[in-house]
């Protein structure tokens, strides 16, 4: 996989999205304004970085000219090659498929935090993992969901919302208690949509 800056995964996503919607390439303002930005070169300067990746190839004379180099799933996929039982064996079956971690991982306002600590282990969310955020500023009830405490202390907990309009985040730890704050000490910043774990590498 090639490495890439955040604005040039951001571009090469928007391309994927646009391409895959459409049926046709994007125009550089439209990839600049699907990006956010206003310039046109900067926009330029991030194909060409995604064209030396070999990610797009780029047809100068050809109006909506932008190739994605072996489609968005060669880009960011691993292949899907069956089933496997955490219960009762079953019968292992290859696939052909590829699964897209771009479907899993990246979005709109999406960002990715290393935990830290154990007050969530409960809930399979371990000391070193990586979790996916969606940003937000509200969360459905017990959504494991990053809070900010006074405008100061972030914490990965559990939301319950209170009778009386309080706030507590649950921890997902027996041996850790809740933590109870007022309404208006909390600031919900995103809910985790996913995680990562790494084994060996």
């Amino acid at each position: 996989m090639a490495i890439l800056t955040r604005a040039q995964r951001r571009t090469l996503d928007f391309l994927s999205r646009f391409i895959g919607e459409r049926g046709e390439a994007p125009l550089l303002d439209e990839i600049a304004r699907g990006i956010g930005i206003h310039s046109r070169g900067v926009v330029h300067r991030y194909l060409k970085a995604l064209e030396e990746a070999g990610l797009i190839r780029i047809h100068p004379r050809r109006h909506r000219g932008i190739e994605l180099m072996g489609g968005r799933e060669s880009v960011l996929a691993l292949p899907l090659a069956g089933r496997i039982a955490a219960g009762q064996p079953i019968e292992a079956i290859e696939g052909q498929e590829k699964i897209s971690l771009a479907d899993f991982f990246l979005g709109p306002g999406r960002f990715a935090l290393r935990v830290t600590g154990d007050s969530m282990v409960e809930a399979g969310i371990l000391d070193g993992d990586t979790v996916i955020i969606k940003a937000c500023q509200t969360a459905e009830e017990e959504a494991i969901v990053v809070a900010l405490i006074d405008g100061e202390e972030a914490t990965l907990k559990r939301l319950k919302r209170e009778r009386d309009g309080s706030i507590t985040l649950l921890p997902e730890n027996r041996a850790l208690k809740p933590m109870h704050y007022p309404a208006e000490r909390v600031a919900i910043q995103g809910v985790v949509v996913g995680q990562m774990r790494r084994y060996e590498g």
